[in-house]
C-alpha cells in the first residue's frame, strides 16, 4: 500500500533533520514551492493576512478564510500541507470544528497556539498566553477530533516571550502529554535555548525562523544536528515577491515599459506553467473535438 501524504509528512517529522518548509499565503505561491522541489507546505495565517487583506498578522483571518485557501492550496499541490489555524478560533469546542474542517478540506497537520484571542505574529512584542490548562484542553480537543490518525496536532506555545523560557518548555511538555504530535515553542533567542529546546523536549520541535525577526537564522543542517524536525520559513516567499513586484514595477514606473527579462519577471510561458495552463488546453482538446 502507498504511503498516505499525512504518513508521509509524520515520516519526515520523525526523521529530525531540519526539513526546510516554505509558507505560502495562496495557492500560486504553493505550486512554486512544490515546483522548487521542497518537501511539504504551510499555510501562513500571516502570509495569508497580508496576501488576502493588506494587512498585518493581528488575527484578523477566520475559518472560512483558512478552509477557503486549504482546499484550494490542495488542489493545486499534491505535497503534505502543514495548516496555521492560529488559536483554534476560540475554546476547545471551536478546536474540535477547526480540526475537523481543515482536515476536510485537505490539511494534513494543523498548528494550534496558545495566545489569547486575538493573536498577534510570534515575533511580535507584546502576547499573551492563556491559562495552561485551557491550552491542554485545547489540545485534547483536537486530538479527539481528527479522524485520520495520521493528521498531525503542532501545539505551540507563545509562553516565551510572555513568561520566559522555562515557562514555555513547560507547556511544551503538557502539550505532549495531552497528545500533540509535534510540539513548536516560538521566538526563542540565541542558539543556547535552540539547544535546550531541542534537548529537553521529547517530541519532533519546530523552529520558525521569521527574517528581521528574534530567532537567529542557522542553516537547515545545523538546525538538524540540533534534533529539529521542521525548520519553517512562514514568509520567505511572500517577502520575495514583495521585493519582487517592487523592483519591477519600480523599473516599469521609471522606463515606461517592462520587457520581459529574466531578473525582473518570470517569463509569460513560465507564469503559464505554474497555472497549469498546458493541462487545461489538452482537456479543452478533448471536450471539442
Amino acid at each position: 500500500m502507498s504511503e498516505t501524504t499525512g504518513a508521509l509528512l509524520r515520516r519526515q517529522l520523525g526523521e529530525r533533520r531540519g526539513m526546510l518548509v516554505p509558507g505560502a499565503g495562496n495557492a500560486l505561491a504553493a505550486r512554486v514551492i512544490e515546483s522548487m522541489g521542497f518537501e511539504a507546505v504551510y499555510l501562513s495565517g500571516a502570509g495569508l493576512t497580508n496576501n488576502f487583506y493588506g494587512m498585518p498578522d493581528l488575527g484578523f483571518v477566520g475559518l472560512q478564510d483558512i478552509c477557503q485557501h486549504t482546499a484550494a492550496i490542495r488542489d493545486a499541490v499534491s505535497l503534505p500541507l502543514i495548516v496555521d489555524a492560529d488559536t483554534g478560533f476560540g475554546n476547545a469546542l471551536n478546536v474540535h470544528h477547526t480540526v475537523r474542517t481543515l482536515e476536510r478540506a485537505g490539511a494534513n497537520a494543523i498548528q494550534l497556539e496558545d495566545q489569547v484571542m486575538p493573536k498577534k505574529c510570534g515575533h511580535f512584542s507584546g502576547q499573551s498566553v492563556i491559562e495552561l490548562k485551557e491550552m491542554v484542553a485545547k489540545v485534547s480537543a483536537a486530538v479527539d477530533a481528527r479522524q485520520s490518525s495520521d493528521f498531525l496536532i503542532i501545539a505551540r506555545t507563545d509562553a516565551r516571550g510572555a513568561h520566559g523560557l522555562d515557562d514555555a518548555l513547560e507547556r511544551a511538555h503538557a502539550f505532549a502529554n495531552a497528545g500533540a504530535d509535534v510540539t513548536f515553542v516560538e521566538a526563542p533567542v540565541g542558539v543556547d535555548e535552540l539547544r535546550r529546546i531541542a534537548s529537553e523536549l521529547p517530541l519532533p520541535q519546530v523552529v520558525n525562523i521569521v527574517i528581521g525577526g528574534k530567532t537567529v537564522a542557522l542553516t537547515a543542517r545545523e538546525f538538524g544536528e540540533m534534533g529539529f524536525s521542521m525548520v519553517l520559513y512562514a514568509n520567505a516567499a511572500l517577502q520575495g515577491a514583495v521585493r519582487g513586484m517592487m523592483n519591477a514595477l519600480g523599473r516599469l514606473k521609471a522606463d515606461g515599459e517592462l520587457a520581459e527579462l529574466p531578473d525582473l519577471v518570470a517569463t509569460f510561458m513560465e507564469r503559464q506553467s505554474l497555472v497549469r495552463k498546458p493541462f487545461y488546453d489538452a482537456l479543452e482538446k478533448k471536450y471539442t473535438s
